[in-house]
């Protein structure tokens, strides 16, 4: 895996940790250029369409979490059958890093930690999302001794402060609660719970309930008294030992009902105040063995539990196994024998116990699955137990409804007992992401990690919305609709290309041009102005730039040439008024101006008039020999005029 890329920008550089469900990456961001956890779920769960699909879900809901205390995560996604989340880098050490390297750790340091890990759970707790797997190993402390809770990955947010268990128990066995064990409904007290062994476990430097196997371990949460931390730390202060033992109580009514109450107790041991404790109400039910557990629940095979804890245990206790053997069979035969005795004499007690007290008799949980809470309720009071509503939650079975109860239906109880029901709130609702203005292809993909789907896609012009990002939505945002729903959208096509017929500019004024093309969205270019000595076409165009009913794009310009009229110089002529006009045919025709010049004409043929005068002194010496030369050359009506010098 290392120097895999996923989503285009995490670089996998380093395997960093490894848990029950999933390995942990360190990994650079190139996109925002810093350093990141990347959890990568392992080959045997992302298989699990069912389990990824709720793995997405639970993750974006633990995104939306903002504590100084919480682990942020940036970002979920899936890449070849790789599905992963994208958390915050912590530069430190687990928690259980750190009592392993103390052994136990002092009483304010404690303290200071558990404070702090309650009120990462207090932000969970109130966006209804309860952890369910506090331990240790999930518990980063950075080098200034802040604390980050993390992997949220198997907590499950709800519209209830009640959740339910399905067919697995997760979590770690050394750290999670007796209704964890058993299968039940879990809150927000099942998270003080596992938070009061980790304080135990900082202040004496072990768990307070260990055993061979997870299973043996689930049946110590489920039965066996706790032995105070007191007892194996003597110097721990009562009020410190008091708020451990209250939270590990098997009865979560016992127990700290939100971190609200146990980080008021956790202030006043920090300020060597007293806190009561529940021993002024231990009666029976302190010490009372719970209703029977069924081992094979809890088989392996059916239910996932974090073996991680156990794998440290043995590592230290392979060495010791071969000089110990004779030894260990002794001592096994022993222990089988007194727990043997222990068993058969507490349960001698029991049921003398039960009998003295009138409690042998049990009664059956009836079926309540399917009926509605006014109908289960009333079976339930039927049999003399007490009815409770543990919460609702999204399933597609009727709305108000009963899913499930516990104890399970069948199980006897005794009178009087708590039958708790999960009530359906209908199928799920997720909410609808806001869409506007982005990009098609980004929208499928935030639709898709919203477990809902693209459906109609509609193009229109737009000339406000960027192409190709979407003008509106239906649903429309933060909406409820159920998981798989279609949102349609509406797609911008970019400015609309309108096109326009040229009109006839030719005979028209630059202003009536100038309107016309108005009307047809289109401009005037710039004109070009033409003289003419035509007074009635002063004004008028005789010329445009693109013909005329051709289509082109609105706001196309045209440019015209027009005429503008100017009055011609008037007519020249000479000083005794002389005129003549005529057809003048030869190779050669002059006009002497008088002053010594001549003028004239190459062979043709000019008809015209000539019109001069001019004034000159000296002598023409050219005059007849002009005269004589062309005489014979000039036929037909042209005719000559010859300027007479005026000699002064």
């Amino acid at each position: 895996m290392i120097g895999t890329l996923l989503g285009n920008r995490y670089e996998l550089l380093e395997k960093i940790g490894e848990g029950g469900m999933a390995e942990v990456y360190k990994a650079k961001c190139h996109l925002l250029n810093r350093y990141v956890a990347v959890k990568i779920l392992k080959e045997e769960f992302s298989k699990d369409a069912q389990f990824v699909e709720k793995f997405k879900r639970e993750a974006t809901a633990a995104a939306s979490l903002s504590d100084n205390n919480i682990v942020n995560i940036y970002d979920v996604g899936s890449q070849n059958d790789i599905n992963y989340i994208v958390m915050e880098y912590v530069k430190g050490k687990t928690l259980k890093e750190v009592i392993r390297g103390k052994g136990s750790l002092d009483v304010d340091e404690s303290v200071d930690i558990a404070m702090q890990i309650a009120k990462a759970l207090q932000c969970a707790h109130r966006n209804n999302i309860v952890h369910r797997d506090i331990k240790p190993h999930n518990i980063l402390v950075t080098e200034d001794g802040r604390v980050k809770v993390t992997d949220f990955g198997i907590a499950k947010a709800t519209n209830s402060v009640t959740i339910t268990n399905t067919s697995k128990v997760i979590g770690s066995a050394h750290y999670f609660s007796p209704e964890q064990a058993k299968g039940g409904f879990v809150d927000c007290r099942t998270d003080i719970y596992s938070l009061g062994i980790v304080m135990y476990e900082m202040v004496t430097g072990k768990v307070p309930y260990d055993a061979d196997s997870p299973v043996s371990v689930a049946l110590k949460h489920i039965q066996e008294p706790v032995v105070p931390p007191k007892t194996l730390r003597p110097n721990l202060p009562d009020n410190f030992n008091n708020v451990i033992l209250k939270c590990i109580e098997k009865e979560p009514i016992r127990r700290y009902q939100d971190t609200k109450e146990l980080i008021e107790d956790l202030n006043k041991v920090k300020n060597n105040e007293q806190v009561n404790s529940n021993s002024a109400d231990f009666d029976e039910d302190r010490t009372r063995v719970m209703d029977a557990v069924n081992v094979n629940d809890l088989d392996d095979k059916d239910k996932f539990i974090d073996e991680e804890d156990f794998d440290e245990e043995e590592e230290g206790e392979e060495e010791e196994k071969k000089p110990l053997n004779n030894k260990k069979k002794k001592t096994i035969v022993m222990i089988t024998a007194i727990v043997l005795v222990l068993v058969i004499g507490f349960a001698t007690g029991y049921i003398l116990f039960n009998k003295r007290n009138g409690l042998a008799q049990t009664v059956t949980v009836p079926d309540v699955i399917g009926k509605s809470k006014d109908e289960a309720k009333k079976l339930v009071e039927d049999k003399g137990l007490v009815f409770q509503v543990g919460g609702t939650e999204k399933s597609d079975k009727p709305e108000g409804t009963v899913i499930s109860s516990f104890p399970n239906p069948g199980t006897s109880v005794k009178p009087k007992s708590e039958v708790r029901v999960i009530i359906s709130a209908g199928s799920e609702k997720l909410t609808v992401p806001d869409l506007t203005e982005i990009d098609l292809n980004v929208a499928k993909d935030i639709l898709n990690r919203y477990n809902l789907k693209l459906g109609d896609v509609k193009y229109v012009y737009d000339g406000n919305i960027p192409k190709n990002c979407i003008i509106s939505q239906n649903p429309a945002k933060n909406s409820q609709i159920e998981a798989n729903s279609k949102v349609d959208v509406v797609v911008s096509n970019g400015p609309e290309v309108k096109y326009s017929a040229v009109p006839t500019l030719n005979g028209k004024t630059l202003e009536e041009a100038r309107n016309l093309l108005a009307n047809s969205n289109l401009k005037l270019g710039t004109p070009r102005a033409v003289e003419t000595s035509d007074k009635t076409l002063d004004g008028k165009i005789f010329e445009q730039s693109i013909e005329a009913n051709a289509q082109v794009k609105e706001g196309t310009s045209v440019s015209v040439s027009y005429y503008i009229y100017k009055e011609q110089p008037p007519k020249q002529t000479g000083k005794e008024g002389g005129a003549t006009s005529g057809t003048v045919q030869g190779d050669n025709s002059k006009v002497n101006n008088g002053n010594g010049s001549s003028t004239g004409s190459g062979t043709g043929s000019n008809t015209g008039s000539s019109t001069g005068s001019g004034t000159g002194s000296g002598t023409d010496n050219n005059k007849d020999k002009n005269t004589d030369k062309n005489k014979d050359k000039n036929t037909g009506d042209g005719s000559q005029s010859t300027d007479t010098p005026n000699n002064q």
